[in-house]
């Protein structure tokens, strides 16, 4: 009968052992993506040819003073009230019915439209003309909503 095994021996590779498996490991590696790194290396060469790769490489070298620059910018009082009036407007924004919002944007843009139109014809308005764009009911309409506009942003602005 065969002798019990009682010792296992675990093989250490040596360091020119290890370096070789890592090159067979690597050249595998490189046969089986081969496509995707010849793609990878004209990126590479692309962006070495407009100098964005040296551009790129500074920029990650003086990363710290980059992020201090962008930390100063961006805390300054300009950079934060732009912030908060964006998040204002954004708020606002989300509370308006976006049909409504539709509407009142074609609206302008129609106005404007007409306003350009007038621009062009370099016609001098006079009070009866008033007068009688109050009977128009375009005119009249638009008054009512701009009236009930500044009224309801008036108690808006109220203390109470």
């Amino acid at each position: 009968m065969a002798k019990p095994i009682s010792i296992v021996r675990k093989r250490v590779l040596t360091e020119e052992e290890r370096q070789q498996q890592s090159l067979d490991q690597l050249t595998a590696d490189l046969a089986d993506n081969g496509p995707a790194l010849q793609k990878t290396l004209e990126i590479v060469r692309e962006l070495h040819d407009s100098g964005l790769l040296e551009a790129a490489q500074s920029m990650l070298k003086a990363k710290e003073s980059i992020a201090k620059i962008a930390v100063g910018q961006a805390t300054r009082k300009p950079v934060t009230n732009i912030i908060n009036n964006l998040m204002g407007a954004a708020g606002m924004l989300s509370e308006v019915d976006p049909e409504l919002m539709n509407k009142l944007t074609s609206s302008v843009t129609s106005g404007l439209s007409e306003a350009e139109e007038h621009l062009q014809q370099n016609k001098k308005t006079r009070l009866r003309d008033l007068m009688k764009a109050m009977n128009d009911p375009d005119v009249n309409r638009a008054m009512g909503f701009g009236i009930h506009f500044l009224k309801g942003m008036g108690k808006g602005l109220s203390n109470k």
